[in-house]
């Protein structure tokens, strides 16, 4: 029995197509959507919906099902469309009529948006935290080899001395900013939507506010329109900020390529995180590094997949706004996935000095040599054409 289920059956191949990979990817929603009801149940029993004694039914009941998922004996069935389905039918056939009153005050449209950004803030709390490890990682780098000096590279060519402290220091600071930029998104989607109905709010006098400080949310989405045409819009946003932390994880992936390569020889890879060829023994392969370098168009194309799918809709909700969905979770899973996988790498990491310092050769000094002469009073312009003759 679908929520919307009236006395009609949908034709079999409408079912199909409309419900898609939900079913599936709603797995990970059930405790979230638990949670989020479990708070709703209090606000109907402060407004007099529920009676004490139903409310902790329900409350006992939802609690029931999050145990159950979490030893993977919740499942959500294509039939049940999704987790929201499969939850209210669950406490339908625990408590009767009583789990037919749990759906009072909302729609699956704010239930879905409100279970969504409870998952979203999990995530992104989680990230930030692997963000402070890859920190700590910089760090460790820093003080082990920052000393170490080695070309700096423009144009792909070698231009002026720098070190691994720069190297390292460099992407700290790029992930503060980034940091700052997820922080930013963490608060848009800390505003509740749940109360707003489908978009237009509920003929009863919920207590919004009541809901969102159970449920942790740092404020609500006051305009009930705005909280559906917010959808997308967030996940966008949010998005963004994933595709600037795999901005990173590229440049550092490109980079330990290149420095890794036997010919640099500046950086080495322990074999553990190495692959080999199927027909060339002698190969050592950064298969890991190539992969994290790739994530970061995986991420964007996410990004622009979510973008792409919320431009030419009519204010209000519209069901294209639920194909959104997967593109975000891949999003998500695949930088928690990037981000773990890099501390590995940074952390076994290798700096050989010896090629590092062999490849400082005399033209990486040519800008400190002119400004020796700068020193002794010569002009730039005549020291720069000074030492560029000498070196030609």
């Amino acid at each position: 029995m679908k929520l919307w289920q009236k006395n009609y059956t949908l034709h079999a191949l409408i079912e199909e197509f409309t419900v898609g990979e939900d079913y599936l990817l709603d797995q990970i929603l059930v405790p979230f959507d638990c949670k989020a009801s479990i708070a709703h149940a209090h606000m109907l029993h402060s407004i007099g919906i529920l009676t004490k004694k139903e409310c902790k039914q329900l409350q006992e009941t939802l609690e029931e099902i999050i145990q159950l998922h979490t030893k993977g004996k919740f499942t959500v069935k294509k039939e049940d469309e999704d987790c929201h389905t499969a939850i209210e039918k669950y406490l339908v056939e625990q408590l009767g009529d009583l789990g037919k009153k749990i759906h009072t005050g909302r729609s699956r449209n704010d239930q879905v948006l409100t279970a969504l950004r409870l998952y979203y803030k999990q995530e992104l709390t989680t990230i930030q935290l692997q963000l402070k490890k890859i920190h700590e990682s910089f760090s460790k780098i820093s003080e082990k080899y920052g000393s170490i000096k080695w070309p700096g590279f423009t144009h792909m060519r070698k231009a002026m001395p720098s070190s691994v402290a720069m190297w390292a220091e460099a992407f700290q600071e790029s992930f503060l900013d980034t940091q700052a930029l997820l922080s930013t998104t963490y608060k848009l989607v800390d505003q509740s939507p749940l109360g707003t109905g489908a978009g237009f709010g509920v003929p009863l006098p919920v207590d919004r506010e009541m809901t969102a400080k159970e449920l942790g949310f740092g404020s609500i989405q006051k305009n009930p329109l705005y909280v559906q045409n917010s959808r997308g819009k967030i996940e966008g946003t949010l998005l963004f900020g994933l595709s600037q932390i795999m901005y990173d994880v590229n440049k550092i992936a490109s980079d330990l390529i290149l420095f890794s390569m036997p010919t640099f020889g500046f950086i080495t890879l322990p074999d553990e995180l190495c692959t080999g060829s199927s027909i060339m023994p002698q190969k050592k392969n950064p298969d890991v590094l190539e992969l994290l370098r790739a994530n970061y168009h995986v991420v964007l194309s996410y990004q622009f997949q979510v973008q792409s799918l919320m431009t030419n809709l009519i204010s209000g909700y519209n069901r294209d706004v639920q194909l959104t969905k997967k593109p975000m979770m891949q999003g998500l899973q695949l930088v928690k996935q990037s981000l773990e996988v890099l501390v590995l790498v940074l952390n076994s990491l290798q700096v050989n000095k010896n090629a590092c310092e062999k490849a400082l050769t005399n033209e990486v000094y040519a800008t400190e040599k002119a400004y020796e002469l700068v020193q002794q009073g010569m002009s730039f312009r005549n020291a720069y054409h000074k030492i560029a003759e000498d070196m030609y």
